[in-house]
């Protein structure tokens, strides 16, 4: 055989396995890229309260519960959400503290009751009624369950949504995404994607209206 044709084959044989390397490269970053997605602020699975449209500004809050700041700003929420209605997409999302022993029964209370269409109503519940169980020195699954029923739900879906640990995992990716995001404590808001610091009650309706103009 030829000094050419021993070339030719030789240098065929070279590209098919950097043909099949690179094919095996591309696999394994798709395997790694599904299995371990980008983190993203808002999910299709996260709570949306107000849908503003496509042109809306975004704002996802997330939030505990228990936190009493998250209480606090709470009625401010409320009125920007108010004002600003048609003009804002607002979400929220989960991030329970390990420091707060009622925070994830609250999260799972919430997160049944949108098994059943009515997450706004526990999320304003929950809020209205923390000065009673915040802070308690033992978990107290029993008054979320005693507000579950006050809003009517159906209580053997209820039981089994909370007694499920697919329920707790929906809440666990809430957390461990804002964790990803840099989310390191309650309430911590993003709008149009960005982080925002809300140091004061005004500082979200500046970032708001800041996001507006772009």
């Amino acid at each position: 055989m030829k000094n050419s044709v021993k070339a030719v084959i030789l240098t065929g044989g070279l590209v098919m396995v950097l043909l099949i390397g690179l094919l095996v490269w591309a696999v394994a970053q798709r395997a790694e890229s599904e299995s371990d997605p980008k983190p993203q602020v808002l999910r299709e699975e996260s709570h949306v309260l107000d849908d503003g449209g496509p042109d809306a500004v975004t704002v996802v809050e997330f939030l505990d519960f228990e936190c009493e700041a998250c209480a606090a700003l709470h009625p401010v929420v409320e009125e920007l959400r108010q004002e600003y209605d048609g003009q804002i997409t607002y979400a929220v999302r989960y991030f329970p503290l390990a420091g707060h022993v009622n925070s994830m029964n609250a999260a799972l209370a919430a997160e049944a009751a949108a098994q059943q269409g009515e997450f706004e109503a526990m999320y304003q519940r929950l809020f209205e009624t923390q000065v009673e169980w915040g802070g308690a020195a033992e978990p107290t699954p029993s008054v979320f369950r005693a507000l579950a029923e006050e809003l009517g739900l159906d209580m053997t879906a209820y039981d089994e949504a909370v007694e499920d640990p697919a329920t707790a995992d929906r809440v666990r990716r809430d957390r461990a995404e804002g964790t990803f995001l840099g989310v390191e404590g309650t309430p911590a808001f993003f709008v149009d994607g960005q982080s925002v610091t809300v140091a004061e009650p005004g500082d979200l309706e500046k970032a708001i209206v800041e996001a507006q103009t772009r």
